[in-house]
């Protein structure tokens, strides 16, 4: 097929991108193998900045290991370009410093090179959302372009997908022929809470009564199984507040060690006690090592039993060793402990009574008997109610 003029070729496709750019969503966009024609056309029409918020070509194996947090079996697949897509996806959410819907969209091909190749001419695009993911696969009839032909095709490809995921009608023409063949499919992720209990998600954020995925938490949060939330819950959460200046969320984890994992039904029946006004985290992170992994250099408000825990061995599965390590983890990633002082035995015991390991002492900070006193707890709640 003959090779267009590149200046055709941008006058054709600009209107589509004016009306991308035009939308609020925001977009990191990755492509490999193919689709850099896209990208060039996305940055060279105005008001990029308002769509663009990253591009990148992880090319290598070593860029692509980096991108994506492993190295991919296959370089030019489905798979690849779904988990690109969901890796941009939760890149662009990382960077919005705004409420814009963060997109990501992402291209794996192996398209014609200046050597012949064996095997089809592929390319996967793969658009993610918050509500889902749309895989292209397009098989280029092979022998009938040349690599700037195919590369016209792919980018016109990624274009189209990015109108619909940016919520348009796409009149982009792709330039197909009968020789061609593309693919559609679109899968949704399920309710926030299937996501997390699937392991897709890391956390479900609950802040003015509505759900979002892996947003911002809290500065400070209080980590519980809330069953039931009570009024010693809401009193530490408001004076560790005031105490450090930041905003303090509760934090619930649907994975406790040696139970079963709550099932969505009653993730919700314990996040119906909250407020409007309050926020929850909703996590899978039984141990405080995987929530400072989660939620680094944030502050966990917890008591003197659990402090008591937190600095013994037996804790940790290989003994102190293992503690220290978990210890020096935590210290470099920024997380901190604000410890509650509670009633043991007839006697109020505080951060003074831990014994906390040599080194590590600037994890822990004291909340003071007169900031915060609550004696009842949510298993002596339990058990007065059974009574």
């Amino acid at each position: 097929m003959e090779e267009r003029p590149i200046e055709k070729l941008m006058e054709e496709i600009r209107p589509h991108i004016e009306k991308i750019h035009a939308t609020p969503h925001k977009a990191v966009v990755a492509v490999s193998g193919a689709g850099t024609q896209a990208v060039a056309w996305l940055l060279g029409v105005a008001g990029a900045s308002r769509t663009i918020l990253e591009a990148l070509v992880p090319y290598g194996r070593e860029s692509m290991r980096a991108f994506l947090g492993f190295e991919p079996k296959q370089s030019a697949s489905a798979q690849t370009a779904k988990d690109m897509s969901e890796s941009a996806y939760k890149q662009a959410k990382s960077q919005l410093e705004d409420d814009s819907p963060p997109v990501g969209l992402a291209c794996a091909a192996t398209i014609a090179t200046d050597r012949p190749k064996r095997g089809d001419h592929r390319a996967y695009v793969s658009a993610w959302d918050e509500t889902g993911s749309t895989l292209y696969s397009l098989n280029l009839h092979k022998g009938l372009r040349d690599r700037a032909g195919e590369e016209e095709l792919v980018s016109n490809l990624l274009v189209h997908a990015l109108t619909v995921l940016s919520g348009l009608e796409s009149g982009v023409e792709l330039g197909l022929t009968p020789g061609d063949t593309l693919e559609i499919e679109r899968v949704e992720h399920g309710s926030p809470f299937e996501q997390l209990l699937s392991g897709a998600v890391g956390w479900v954020v609950m802040r003015g009564g509505s759900l979002s995925v892996e947003s911002e938490a809290p500065e400070g949060l209080l980590p519980g199984s809330f069953s039931p939330l009570h009024k010693g819950h809401r009193g530490l959460v408001e004076a560790t507040g005031k105490l450090a200046g930041m905003e303090v969320g509760y934090e619930l984890s649907v994975i406790n060690v040696d139970k079963p994992a709550l099932e969505e039904a009653e993730i919700r029946k314990r996040l119906a006690q909250f407020l409007d006004h309050e926020t929850v985290v909703v996590t899978r992170a039984e141990t405080f090592s995987k929530k400072a992994r989660l939620f680094p250099g944030r502050t966990f408000v917890v008591g003197w039993d659990t402090a008591i825990r937190l600095v013994a061995p037996r804790y940790y599965g290989g003994g102190t060793a293992d503690m220290m390590v978990a210890l020096a983890e935590m210290l470099v990633a920024g997380t901190r402990f604000l410890v509650a002082g509670r009633e043991d035995q007839g006697t109020f015991k505080t951060l003074a009574d831990v014994p906390v390991p040599e080194g590590f002492e600037c994890l822990f900070l004291d909340i003071p008997e007169g900031q915060f006193r609550e004696d009842i707890s949510s298993t002596q709640l339990r058990a007065m109610r059974e009574d």
